[in-house]
């Protein structure tokens, strides 16, 4: 089939070049001239295991083709996928829509014959409503049909998740559509996947819905880590006996830092926008958000108390500082309230990712990026293992810092209780 994805971010390039690589011709359009070259030059503007790979072998192929010309890449295409940011807006929790309806604006000025047109951005209830009107302004409903199509992919985990997914939704009443997209996601059905159809509506809040669920799961684990710290018992036990329940399951009940990345610090935000604008109390929701913004701080007064409320002067090591491993997105990160806080009290905060230097703290004083394990924990007082990357979880810590009595906090329960007591270390965990 001919595919236009408008916006090559992370939605847009990583569904782009999957569905290139399903045998698909994919057109992925950016107003962004530096993205669309390095594309060009057959790089990835971002980390994604695996995409670089995927991106030069449809490139190379020709199913895989970058411009600016939005134009060219509607008039090739009979299936448009709008794929730009929705990012929570500066001045209120709703999401900022202005960029969808910028495409909208333009589609109806280009569309030359029957297009669907299909919102794989994350939008509120009613978006789609408001992209068809729209373009009715300027192009008869023949010429198009606006579906929702969301996505479910994980950050690190992407082609993966694209790959073989739980379930494909889509949101329209169109049968001749429906079943056109069915076609164009068989080779995912075939391999397992549920074809879920709705209406606009209600696949748009699945999305919402489905984000705002995990996030409660992520919270609420670690509201009873909380718990445990104080009850003298292992959440670790509590996560597994609670996960083999099916009616709850065990994913997204491990304990750590604070939910963050592009999608549900944002997306639970603007599910309460939309639930106070039909006048429903979304009161759980709500609770998740506030729960986590407070989790960063519970951290944080965590580290004070390990070294005994004293952080002048103290060298402090963060090993991985983005949300989550396997990407290089910092939005959201508990790092991000966490080292400013440090250093504000007078500690030295060194730090090492996989995924490099962060423009983020460049304008913080002692804060200072190094570029392997062992320089950032040469000195240190206090090791943070903030983020959870595979080089992270063998660690000698015999070997890492020249300070004997440094101590070890571990955000991700990496490493076991009782071998680190054995081997003499000072360590502190998460709910244990």
């Amino acid at each position: 089939m001919k595919i236009c994805m408008i916006g090559v971010g992370y939605v847009g390039l990583v569904s782009g070049a999957c569905f290139a690589d399903l045998g698909n011709s994919v057109w992925c359009v950016d107003k962004d001239e530096g993205k669309i070259e390095t594309l060009n030059n057959n790089q990835v503007p971002f980390f994604e295991p695996g995409l670089e790979e995927l991106v030069v072998k449809n490139y190379n192929s020709g199913r895989l083709k970058f411009t600016n010309n939005l134009s060219l890449a509607v008039k090739n295409s009979d299936i448009i996928f709008i794929c730009v940011g929705t990012p929570t807006r500066r001045d209120s929790r709703s999401a900022d829509l202005q960029y969808v309806f910028k495409v909208a604006s333009q589609l109806s000025k280009l569309i030359n014959k029957f297009k669907i047109i299909i919102t794989k951005s994350t939008v509120p209830v009613g978006t789609g409503d408001k992209i068809e009107k729209i373009i009715s302004k300027k192009k008869k409903k023949k010429y198009f049909e606006v579906v929702s199509n969301p996505e479910f992919l994980r950050e690190g985990e992407a082609i993966r998740d694209f790959r073989f997914p739980d379930r494909i939704v889509v949101g329209t009443k169109n049968k001749k559509v429906k079943k056109k997209l069915e076609v164009l996601y068989q080779p995912l059905i075939k391999k397992g996947a549920n074809f879920f159809a709705t209406n606009r509506r209600g696949a748009e809040l699945i999305k919402y819905a489905s984000n705002a669920f995990l996030a409660t799961k992520i919270s609420f684990i670690n509201e009873i880590a909380n718990l445990c710290e104080k009850t003298g018992i292992n959440v670790e036990d509590v996560s597994l006996g609670i996960g083999l329940d099916k009616r709850i399951g065990g994913r997204f009940l491990r304990v750590g830092p604070s939910y963050g990345g592009s999608c549900f610090p944002k997306d639970t935000r603007a599910l309460t926008v939309t639930g106070d604008e039909y006048k429903t109390d979304l009161s759980i929701v709500k609770s998740v958000i506030k729960s986590n913004d407070k989790r960063r701080l519970v951290l944080t007064q965590r580290v004070k108390k390990i070294l005994s409320n004293k952080l002048k002067g103290k060298l402090i090591t963060f090993l991985g500082v983005t949300f989550k491993p396997n990407t290089d997105d910092m939005r959201q990160s508990s790092s991000l309230k966490m080292i400013p806080f440090l250093v504000k009290s007078g500690a030295k905060v060194f730090y090492y990712d996989p995924s490099g230097k962060k423009k983020e703290f460049d304008k913080l004083k002692n804060v200072f990026y190094c570029d392997d394990i062992a320089s950032s924990c040469q000195n240190t007082d206090l090791v943070i293992l903030h983020t959870d990357w595979e080089e992270f979880k063998a660690l000698d810590f015999k070997k890492l810092s020249k300070r004997k009595k440094f101590k070890i906090y571990d955000l991700r329960n990496i490493y076991s209780v009782e071998t680190m007591k054995k081997n003499g270390f000072k360590y502190y965990s998460i709910g244990r």
